[in-house]
């Protein structure tokens, strides 16, 4: 009976994290954001101070190079993204071909005439361009303002990690300090080790992508190589999402099914190199948790806290599975997260790469 009323409680407690998750999501998602990615670089800015750099100067550079490589993907797209606009007048007779022959479509099958579904379509714009333009401003201050925040956050997290630690350490008996710091640093590693593979993970299939586009031959096949690569950064979804805007342009641009199976065969080629070879070896089995929890988590994350909540949701629940198994009343559901079948850490190429500088 005490074991199901503490079952109930726990559960409660999910219910209402999860809510005031949703409600707090202004405040939680850049400061979530920038916890993440500031254990990502909790080793490089240890290397920095190991040098007899301080922690505040260490910080402040792990901050330049994110900003330095973010800044080097956009300067990329937007490189890409200006070669694509030549032919955005090509494009748009195309598109509204495209739409001509739908709604004749629509005449013949249906039998709603072309006037009337051309109404339908104004009575639906009508009145809303400004309030698009407006909603797309406000979204826009709202990235930067984010953006912002998420820089701050991430450089005093980097600088105060100690301090933290600290205070996390101090809200358990001191007889239980020991494990409580080995848990946080095994979460910590999970983000690290998540993030940095994927990270290297997307590099390569820009790679993929960008070859089997320009085979293909899709116009600006390195823009949409890198979009559909950064798009992997939400699991699942992401990967679909970037090869059905590409089939979509170069339907667009007039490419005939040839090109469009192309495109799909580039898409099968890749995902099956990636599933099978480069995520065993890169990345590995950090984020230990069996398939079924990990679409939930990242159908759950969209639902609190949108695009971010999808990108968020492996990582985090990675660390939840670690905090779970590490305490006796929650190592069931640690039990539930985890795979059916688990398996040891496979050793990733960072891993191998380490050995080999320590044996030196």
């Amino acid at each position: 009976m005490e074991k199901l009323s503490l079952s109930v409680n726990t559960l409660l407690f999910f219910v209402l994290a999860f809510a005031g998750l949703y409600f707090a999501a202004p405040f939680l998602i850049p400061l979530t954001l920038a916890a993440v990615l500031s254990m990502v670089f909790i080793r490089l800015c240890s290397f920095f101070e190991h040098q007899g750099m301080s922690r505040g100067y260490a910080s402040l550079i792990c901050i330049l190079i994110f900003l330095i490589a973010m800044a080097l993907v956009v300067l990329l797209l937007s490189i890409q993204l200006s070669s694509l606009s030549e032919n955005l007048d090509g494009m748009e007779k195309r598109i509204v071909s495209m739409l001509e022959s739908l709604k004749s479509w629509i005449n013949e099958t249906v039998g709603i005439r072309k006037s009337e579904q051309q109404k339908a379509i104004e009575d639906g714009t009508k009145g809303k361009s400004g309030g698009m333009i407006l909603a797309f401003a406000a979204g826009l201050m709202g990235v930067l303002v984010n953006t912002i925040l998420v820089l701050v956050y991430m450089f005093l997290f980097l600088s105060m990690r100690g301090h933290i630690k600290k205070f996390i350490l101090k809200l358990l008996p001191k007889k239980e300090n020991a494990d409580a710091s080995l848990v946080i640093h095994q979460t910590g590693k999970v983000s690290q080790k998540y993030l940095s593979g994927l990270a290297a993970m997307i590099a390569i299939l820009w790679v993929m992508y960008g070859i089997g586009f320009s085979i293909v031959g899709v116009e600006s096949a390195i823009f949409f190589a890198v979009l559909c690569g950064l798009l992997e950064i939400v699991p699942f979804i992401g990967n679909l999402t970037g090869t059905g805007l590409t089939v979509l342009a170069v339907m667009a641009q007039g490419g005939d099914g040839k090109m469009v199976f192309g495109v799909l065969v580039t898409y099968f080629i890749v995902q099956f190199i990636q599933t099978y070879i480069l995520e065993p070896i890169i990345v590995g089995e950090q984020v230990n948790i069996n398939p079924l929890f990990t679409i939930m988590a990242i159908v759950l994350g969209e639902v609190v806290w949108g695009v971010a909540g999808m990108i968020l949701a492996v990582p985090l629940l990675g660390m939840a599975k670690i905090i779970c198994d590490s305490y006796p009343h929650l190592q069931p559901y640690g039990f539930l997260i985890g795979p059916e079948n688990p398996k040891k850490p496979q050793t990733t190429i960072v891993d191998y790469i380490k050995k080999i500088f320590s044996k030196q």
